[in-house]
Parts: structure tokens; C-alpha cells; sequence
């Protein structure tokens, strides 16, 4: 293999095509407690800031509507993306304090939502999973301490 002179160091963005853009926005923004890092009100694209980033760009998750052209010539489609097992996302992981992830639950609980917790002991990491509206897994993510 070709040596390459360069090394990626941080994941700046994930986009998601969204089906029901108005629910998944609420979803991050309310359930998940994302922060809109522009106009959530604009109908088009929304970006939430998840973190600092590296080197100036902000990580952040984007919801697309799915019949709007994005950045890099991403096409739009009339016919909604495909969610789910039929989806090429298996799921979004968002990290958080592991003394956190017991208000998680108590927030889905209070909300009524379904939820599952799995643990990852080959790597100390303990996951809180539930779904968006458009049906994408989402973990709410922690590495244990101590480990």
C-alpha cells in the first residue's frame, strides 16, 4: 500500500438523509439534548453541535432533509432513505460520562421511551440504545472507569 501523508484524527461530521425532518430535529434537540449550532427553524438542514472538534471544525451530527442536495454533491431523492435493517447506518453512537448514563435511563424512563443497555466488556464501554424517529439506533455511549 502507498504510503499516505496524511492522518485523520477526528470525526468532524455525520449526516443523516431524514424522513420526518421536523421529528428528528425535536428528537436530538429535545430527547437527546443536542445543541442547534444554526437555525433549527429552517426546514432544510440542521447542525448540532456534539463537541469541539479538531483543528476549528466543530463535531457535529446534520439532519438533511432527504430531497435536498447537500455538501459534496450528495444527491437528493424524491423517495425517502431506507431506515433500519435496510439502512447501510447500523447506529449512531453519542458519548457521555459513564456517571451519566443513570440519568439517561431515568429520562427515557420518564419519557416513556423504549430502551435496552448493553455492556461491551472487551473494551470497558456499557451503551444506552434507543431509536430516532425515522427508526435509526442511537447509544448513548460510556467507557466504564477503572477499566
Amino acid at each position: 500500500m502507498a504510503q499516505r501523508d496524511f492522518t485523520v484524527r477526528a470525526l468532524g461530521e455525520i449526516a443523516i438523509r431524514c424522513i420526518d425532518f421536523d421529528a428528528m430535529v425535536a428528537f436530538y434537540r429535545d430527547v437527546i439534548g443536542l445543541e442547534p449550532f444554526n437555525d433549527p427553524d429552517n426546514g432544510r438542514i440542521v447542525f448540532f453541535r456534539i463537541a469541539d472538534g479538531f483543528g476549528g471544525h466543530t463535531t457535529v451530527l446534520a439532519l438533511f432533509r432527504h430531497d435536498i442536495e447537500g455538501a459534496g454533491h450528495t444527491k437528493a431523492s424524491d423517495v425517502p432513505p431506507a431506515t433500519g435493517p435496510g439502512s447501510s447506518l447500523h447506529h449512531l453512537a453519542l458519548s457521555l460520562p459513564w456517571d451519566e448514563q443513570e440519568a439517561v435511563i431515568a429520562w427515557y424512563e420518564k419519557l416513556g421511551r423504549e430502551y435496552s443497555v448493553e455492556t461491551f466488556d472487551w473494551v470497558g464501554w456499557r451503551g444506552v440504545f434507543t431509536s430516532d424517529p425515522d427508526g435509526n439506533t442511537v447509544e448513548l455511549v460510556a467507557k466504564e472507569p477503572d477499566t
